[in-house]
């Protein structure tokens, strides 16, 4: 099953508003995207329940799951409070959609019911930065410097691809240790691009300023 729907847009503000070339950007991709049904993904992580919640943040909350196909995944359910909810939810879809890389999150479907907004990804075993190098000592992970080197090695060329080769440029503007994750191997996966934003060719000059928190 595919999506199918029109855009729209957070009635709370205007200044929360979509930008029109941006919804049609993620109403293009969500058509090629696999769509989930809510029910698919309450069953999958068992009524959303908190032992399967593996992060947390201002977007909402992301738990881990497991479909019927057996595959595991991470189910990023947007806060229905927040009032940015709609507009970032399209510019993830149209943002990491649109864009492959070794070092970035892949996206591996959605859910749109009612009011709630669901983003659907390939599960990282080694969850995230914030939690493998600077977390309680349960969660830590001893690093060598080699591997330190790797991963910000590896962060760098998936903000390289973002920022010269994908087409149109991205600025993710939100990149701190949370939002970076690690896969079985350690390799980082640069996600949540919520507050990401386009820039063509054409433009010489953007402000990158952060827009998330630190």
């Amino acid at each position: 099953m595919k999506f199918s729907f029109l855009c729209f847009s957070s009635s709370s503000s205007s200044s929360s508003e979509i930008s029109i070339d941006k919804c049609n950007r993620g109403v293009k991709t969500l058509q090629t995207v696999p769509a989930f049904t809510y029910n698919e993904l309450k069953i999958a992580t068992n009524n959303f329940h908190s032992s399967n919640k593996i992060g947390e943040g201002g977007f909402g909350t992301v738990y881990k799951g497991t479909l019927v196909d057996g595959k595991v995944v991470a189910v990023k359910v947007l806060s229905v409070e927040s009032k940015q909810g709609d507009r970032e939810f399209m510019a993830e879809i149209a943002s990491v959609s649109n864009a492959s890389h070794e070092n970035l999150v892949k996206l591996y479907g959605g859910c749109i019911d009612g009011a709630h907004r669901i983003l659907v990804y390939d599960y990282m075993e080694k969850n995230n930065l914030a939690q493998t190098l600077l977390g309680g000592k349960e969660k830590r992970v001893k690093f060598s410097w080699k591997a330190r080197r790797e991963i910000s090695l590896g962060i760098a060329r998936g903000l390289a691809y973002i920022h010269e080769e994908v087409k149109p440029h991205i600025v993710h503007r939100d990149i701190k240790a949370s939002n970076i994750l690690l896969d079985h191997d350690f390799v980082p996966k640069i996600s949540d691009f919520g507050l990401s934003k386009f820039f063509p060719d054409s433009i010489t000059h953007i402000t990158t300023r952060v827009a998330g928190t630190l």
